[in-house]
């Protein structure tokens, strides 16, 4: 259907519309002409994705003169081949309607495990060993021996890209992973370079968010993107972990080891290449050059930044003109944002590389020191930085450039196995974001996990507490920004935690022609007993035997698949272990079989796939999954793969996790951001996201079962103050009293008639039941959420599922009745006016 939304004309590739769908393109038109960012929260399974697509290319087709390019950002490559599809059949319509003046380019970008051809390459077990295994046959001084020496193995499919220059372009049209490969092979071409060196060119390009805020990849793969883009980050209600995680380093002892090895093997290198410099000079003039370069730049030190930066692009400049820096050599970029680390010239301590080397070495044994502790311990980067130049005579800027001279160095003792080397490369990647960075983060030293304190494991964090650090350059860069999902509630944080201003902020509700989502609130058993994940409730043998019971008499009534989220591994497996003592488990499995996601990849995709096959074949199945793991993240359960999901408590995060605290603390100063506001808000995100697994359509059905129990009246005022009191003391007492301060909130609960472990802190007044808190769930949730369906025993709930059962076995009507209209046909479209859009729904 072809309609118009003010002054542009919108091609969409069906022949019906949702009202949402439409509303949705609406305020993203108002984004899009003020040329500002926007917030916009679209029910899943309400074509958000085409929506998009189908705005965004039409506004680029109405306006020619703007020269829109989009760039949209995806989790994981399931979701981009989705994406692309959809795109696909979006370009073939506007090609239909407009002939070849639509014709666009439009690429996905993934890594080389992705799009590499070459089976040699293919044949590695992991990522890191595919990129080491590509430049062991493409870097530049490896395709300088191959030409002297023909049996240097390269790559044929990047020679022969290479050979073809110019020549080797795609032409115009969609192209999904699987189609590069495909015309990669056709041609004879590298797929992933070609599709590295067509991104510049393409209207679209499809990737992954690191691609963008990741320091270490945008700085090679985006750092050519034209200011007028919209960028599109889709399924973003994580992104302020994703941006906390690409500015985060740890460092175990296990990477202090494999760094000694590392700067052993480069100082074999560096003897080397100095005992054979009559055969192999090149490597020696490489270090001179950069040597005479470095002191150039150090004389012609620049005042300001522009100056400085102009300098910087000079000597990157003249490395590559001598070979030193071609698109298959630079596999990383600096791990600080650039417009950090270009503010002082690089230091002449670590010109040399036997001075640099030396340097690493004297940081790494500082690092060993600081893990021999039996404390916790927690810095700011300013007194860490103050402690290493005072124990290891090591200073800010030293620290700064840490990333950047070994990388040169590897470039120029031409060493190709980059995964052999990825200890060093973290260790001085921590550096220089310790040394940049002064504010936002934290250095966090455990000498055990809590949860395990039995077993030694040291580790030293680097802990970013500031999400608008990592995004902020996106902002700055893009004209548009566009931040997506399902689960954005509540929608008003994420201007806070991202620190910027959007022009439209928008929640949108889902038209439907029935009922077909039913969420409920069951706070007890069938025996009348609370049901909760609190922490001195968890482990009751009541609590678990109602948990179980809940399963049992769902998978008696509710047909094909049912999924199950717990709030941790460890507590999935202790209550399914304590359901295999009881025998609750081997009834379950009388109705169902049981598949359960471990850790392990390849373990969960063999059960994902089998429980797939039992709904399939009808005989039913339960999933046993964890919230924040990947089933909860990127796998739907639509159709009969998800007739009923329950969410097993509330999964808020680990509250005794120092890193947390600290971030806690970050948010409450900054951006005054409470810290029971941010825990119910993550928490209910992500029950939120567990829950929307089950429906990705509008004929689709499912029902949310949210076990946990509630206080009607919410929790008492003296409970209310411990958890602020117990926040403010370990806020400024924290690293000399902690033990005696959880001490001291044990007593309390314990004397109180309240057994509360600290790690409940301010989250356990969360609970689904609490209005202020169930506010926060999405609306498309809560427009559902009647109140006879909250506070719940197990055998109403049974009851109310089976009459919702009932109800979705009569026909489904998919225009719409009971003078609901849910499908807009391109009429309809014509007809309403300003103010027509409730006419027409209602």
């Amino acid at each position: 259907m072809k309609f118009q939304i003010e002054d542009v004309t919108v091609y969409f590739p069906y022949d019906y519309i949702y009202p949402e769908q439409y509303s949705y393109m609406i305020e993203l038109k108002r984004a899009l002409d003020a040329k500002g960012h926007c917030l916009l929260e679209m029910p899943t399974g309400t074509g958000k994705t085409i929506a998009l697509l189908s705005l965004i290319t039409s506004y680029s087709l109405s306006k020619p003169q703007t020269s829109i390019k989009l760039i949209y950002c995806t989790r994981t490559v399931h979701e981009m081949e989705k994406t692309l599809a959809e795109l696909k059949l979006l370009h073939n319509y506007q090609i239909k309607h407009l002939g070849p003046q639509a014709r666009i380019l439009a690429i996905g970008l993934s890594s080389r495990k992705n799009l590499c051809v070459n089976p040699t390459v293919l044949a590695a077990e992991n990522r890191d060993s595919v990129d080491a295994g590509c430049r062991k046959l493409t870097a530049s001084w490896v395709r300088a021996m191959a030409a002297e020496n023909p049996n240097v193995p390269t790559c044929q499919f990047f020679e022969n890209y290479e050979r073809a220059a110019s020549a080797a372009v795609l032409p115009p049209g969609v192209y999904t992973l699987q189609d590069l490969r495909v015309f990669g092979k056709e041609k004879g071409w590298c797929p992933y370079f070609l599709a590295r060196h067509m991104v510049q060119f393409a209207n679209v390009v499809v990737y992954s968010y690191q691609y963008l805020l990741d320091p270490k990849v945008a700085g090679i793969i985006s750092k050519e993107m034209q200011k007028e883009s919209v960028v599109v980050f889709d399924e973003a209600h994580n992104i302020d972990n994703v941006c906390i995680e690409a500015l985060s380093v740890s460092v175990r002892r296990q990477t202090l080891e494999g760094a000694t090895r590392n700067l052993n093997r480069i100082s074999q290198e560096i003897d080397r290449a100095l005992e054979h410099m009559k055969f192999k000079y090149r490597d020696l003039l490489h270090l001179f050059v950069f040597t005479v370069e470095i002191s150039i730049c150090v004389k012609f030190k620049a005042t300001d930044a522009s100056r400085l930066r102009a300098e910087y692009n000079r000597l990157v400049e003249g490395l590559a003109l001598r070979g030193t820096l071609p698109i298959t050599d630079n596999w990383l970029s600096n791990p600080a944002l650039p417009d950090d680390i270009l503010k002082e010239a690089v230091p002449g301590n670590i010109r040399r590389a036997e001075h640099f080397l030396h340097v690493l070495r004297r940081l790494v044994q500082y690092l060993r020191g600081r893990l021999d502790t039996e404390n916790v311990e927690k810095e700011s980067p300013v007194s860490f930085v103050a402690s290493i130049n005072s124990h290891a005579g090591i200073d800010q800027k030293t620290l700064k450039f840490c990333y950047d001279r070994l990388h040169s160095l590897m470039l120029t003792l031409e060493i190709t196995d980059t995964d052999e080397f990825l200890h060093i490369q973290t260790i001085c990647d921590f550096a220089t974001l310790v040394g940049t960075y002064g504010r936002g983060f934290s250095i966090i030293i455990e000498p055990f996990d809590e949860r395990m304190p039995h077993i030694p494991d040291p580790i030293l964090q680097l802990s970013c507490h500031d999400a608008s650090l990592a995004i902020k350059p996106v902002f700055d860069r893009f004209q548009s920004v566009v931040i997506t999902s399902g689960t954005l509630s509540p929608i008003d944080l994420y201007p806070r935690l991202l620190n910027f201003h959007p022009v439209v902020s928008r929640s949108f509700t889902m038209s439907l022609t029935r009922d077909c989502i039913c969420p409920m609130v069951l706070t007890r058993g069938s025996d009348q007993l609370p049901v909760s994940t609190k922490f001195d409730m968890r482990s009751d043998p009541g609590v678990v035997r109602n948990y179980g019971k809940l399963l049992l008499e769902m998978v008696s009534v509710v047909p094909d698949g049912i999924v199950c989220f717990f709030v941790s591994y460890s507590y999935m497996d202790g209550i399914i272990n304590t359901w295999n003592d009881s025998g609750i488990l081997k009834e379950i499995m009388q109705h169902k079989l049981v598949f359960i996601e471990t850790q392990d990849v390849v373990e969960t995709t063999l059960a994902l796939d089998n429980y797939r096959k039992a709904c399939d074949c009808g005989r039913g199945a339960v999933f046993f999954s964890v919230a924040r793991g990947k089933v909860a993240e990127g796998i739907d359960f639509d159709r009969h793969y998800g007739r009923l999901v329950i969410m097993f408590g509330v999964p808020f995060q680990y509250t005794l996790s120092k890193i947390l605290l600290a971030r806690l603390e970050y948010l409450r100063d900054t951006f005054q951001i409470k810290e029971g506001d941010f825990l119910t808000f993550d928490a209910l995100r992500q029950a939120a996201q567990c829950v929307g697994r089950v429906i990705r359509s509008k004929a689709d059905y499912g029902m949310m079962i949210f076990a946990d129990k509630r206080a009607i009246k919410g929790e008492p005022e003296s409970l209310l103050f411990l958890h602020e009191t117990y926040l403010l003391f370990t806020r400024v007492l924290y690293d000399k009293c902690r033990d005696v301060l959880d001490s001291t909130w044990r007593f309390l609960y314990l004397t109180g008639d309240f057994l509360l472990s600290p790690s409940s802190e301010l989250v356990d007044e969360c609970r689904y039941s609490r209005h202020d808190k169930r506010s926060k769930l999405p609306s498309w949730i809560l427009s559902h959420l009647r109140d006879v369906n909250l506070n719940l025993s197990t055998d109403m709930a049974l009851h109310i599922a089976k009459e919702f059962l009932r109800k979705m076995a009569q026909p489904y009507e998919k225009i719409g009745g009971s003078g609901r209209k849910t499908l807009l046909s391109e009429e309809d479209l014509e007809k309403m006016g300003d103010g027509g859009m409730d006419e027409m729904l209602y």
